[in-house]
């Protein structure tokens, strides 16, 4: 049985340029994957059954977005088939690391493939969208430059170095961070060319620090070996390093009550390039 990819994101950094009517926020973000994420399989069955072999703590079935995934898929597509699915959980929940939207891109793929479903790529990412807003940047699978609510992806090249990915002891509610009044919602747009130059924050961050001391006492912690940055709206924090040695050696001095590991940036998903490897295997078999 074929494991697949739901590979971790880093946001690199994080504007808010405003806010719409409809209360949400327009973004500017760098995206980029992560070789280090959660594993999914997929046993495909004859009946229309959705079933995951285990829960996910803390998320009910029917709320978890691998289950809602597949069913809009499902529907979307009208297949008769069902599937039950094993998730290795490896990525920390409430991490800012898109685990939940990785987790149903994944979904959205590799049950596109099984089912033999021919729903297009930009079909997939409009279920996706529907999902989450993270959802479309790991279906289309390229370390993107992100506008709009995340939605209007354009491909980047940045620098892939070794990263350390810390998990203070805590859970941020992205709805709590985005609803805060001290937020800076009126970043003056940037180029793409400014952030690869250096430019770029996260802005969600001092309201996190100030409102989750454990994330400040971890960025604090991380900044005796290199510059850290929140991703997302946290927890988690990371930094960047030049080869996998110096990363592990940080890595190994974690305060045991935090969670963490080393990882490579990549900015082409491992789900894109298994999908693309099982694909060109099946045209040549035809």
């Amino acid at each position: 049985m074929i494991s697949w990819p739901a590979p971790a994101k880093l946001n690199l950094f994080l504007h808010i340029t405003g806010r719409r009517p409809d209360g949400y926020h327009e973004l500017q973000t760098a995206f980029q994957f992560l070789d280090f994420g959660d594993e999914l399989q997929f046993e495909v069955i004859d009946s229309p059954e959705i079933r995951l072999k285990q829960s996910v703590d803390g998320v009910a079935d029917e709320d978890n977005l691998i289950v809602r995934a597949a069913k809009r898929i499902q529907q979307y597509s009208g297949c008769s088939k069902g599937a039950v699915i094993h998730i290795e959980k490896r990525l920390p929940m409430g991490g800012g690391l898109g685990g939940g939207s990785s987790n149903a891109a994944t979904t959205l793929v590799a049950l596109n493939y099984l089912w033999e479903t021919a729903v297009s790529e930009s079909e997939l990412a409009q279920l996706g969208l529907e999902l989450g807003a993270d959802v479309p940047i790991f279906i289309a699978g390229f370390a993107a430059w992100a506008e709009g609510v995340g939605e209007k992806l354009t491909p980047i090249d940045p620098a892939e170095p070794w990263y350390v990915v810390v998990k203070p002891d805590c859970h941020v509610s992205t709805a709590e961070i985005f609803s805060a009044m001290e937020l800076t919602r009126d970043c003056e747009p940037i180029k793409i060319s400014r952030f690869l130059s250096g430019e770029g924050r996260n802005v969600c961050e001092e309201v996190v620090k100030e409102r989750y001391p454990a994330v400040a006492n971890a960025l604090n912690w991380l900044a005796q070996y290199a510059p850290p940055r929140m991703t997302g709206t946290g927890a988690c924090i990371f930094a960047a390093f030049e080869n996998q040695q110096q990363a592990q050696q940080v890595v190994e001095n974690l305060p045991s009550n935090w969670q963490g590991f080393v990882a490579k940036g990549s900015n082409r998903s491992p789900l894109t390039a298994l999908a693309s490897t099982l694909n060109k295997s099946n045209a040549t078999a035809r």
